[in-house]
């Protein structure tokens, strides 16, 4: 019986993509479970292609014609997956910590009321990747997109929103609960689906996971940052400073603000009552 699904999302990186997959068989070559490995590829090329047939050949892959995004992607996979827990990663994560996946595993069999579990993130030159936060209000949105970031009440705004209160005081060594966490890397278990339900389609990018989180809390189920997991998330992010200009109108905040207001809309722009 199949204990573990590994969930790996990818987009048209194949080089990246067998670094990832080759971290997970490392990480997971020891365990006394059996698990699969399963890649949904959006928008998928030859170069793709050959490189899982050639090299993954055990692999489960999952290719689309177009890029169908990320919430899609996963729910195609969770519908194929055998695994008791699933554990959702993009491509560009990298595991390097001996034992990281298992020990997200143990945590939540051991946890019932939790439903998340999300691992402590890296950059690449081993700093503290920000990957949980608490959950979006349309002041967040505007701070971030505006100007009003930049002043002392935005500040405090944006403080709230990524922890701050929580993570510039301390090393964050202990499980804690979140309101959300960064997509990039989650474990859950197959059975709370059950209520949660899978991804909300309707979010092509951004908001899914925040949208995720807010339904396993509605649920009763906990979402945990777990810093005793640790793994490197490879999240490209531009050297060149962004103008308000770039902020408001780059294809990127397009989507973001078109998602958060799907988002708001969906809850009728009432604040969650559950996290933190």
């Amino acid at each position: 019986m199949t204990k573990l699904s590994v969930i790996v999302n990818h987009y048209r990186t194949p080089e990246i993509l067998r670094i990832c997959l080759r971290s997970i068989k490392e990480n997971l070559k020891n365990a006394d479970f059996d698990w699969e490995l399963i890649v949904t590829d959006s928008a998928t090329i030859e170069k793709t292609e050959e490189m899982m047939e050639d090299q993954f050949s055990n692999v489960i892959f999952i290719p689309a014609k177009e890029n169908i995004g990320f919430g899609r992607s996963i729910n195609i996979a969770v519908k194929k997956a055998k695994g008791d827990y699933f554990f959702i990663v993009n491509a560009d994560i990298l595991i390097e910590e001996e034992k990281s996946i298992e020990k997200m595993l143990e945590y939540i069999e051991k946890n019932k009321d939790v439903g998340m579990v999300g691992p402590k993130l890296l950059n690449v030159n081993n700093t503290v990747q920000q990957s949980c936060f608490r959950f979006y209000t349309p002041l967040t949105v505007i701070c971030r997109r505006t100007i009003l970031g930049k002043t002392s009440f935005g500040k405090k705004i944006l403080g709230r929103f990524l922890m701050n209160d929580i993570f510039s005081k301390e090393n964050v060594t202990e499980p804690i609960p979140v309101d959300w966490l960064m997509g990039s890397a989650m474990m859950i278990r197959k059975s709370d689906l059950e209520k949660v339900g899978v991804f909300d389609e309707s979010f092509f990018m951004y908001f899914e996971d925040v949208d995720w989180a807010r339904r396993f809390w509605e649920n009763g189920l906990k979402v945990i940052y777990f810093p005793n997991s640790v793994m490197y998330h490879y999240h490209f992010q531009s050297s060149k400073k962004k103008s308000l200009f770039d902020s408001l109108l780059s294809k990127y905040a397009r989507i973001h603000i078109k998602s958060a207001l799907k988002y708001f809309m969906k809850y009728k722009f009432k604040n969650a009552k559950y996290g933190l």
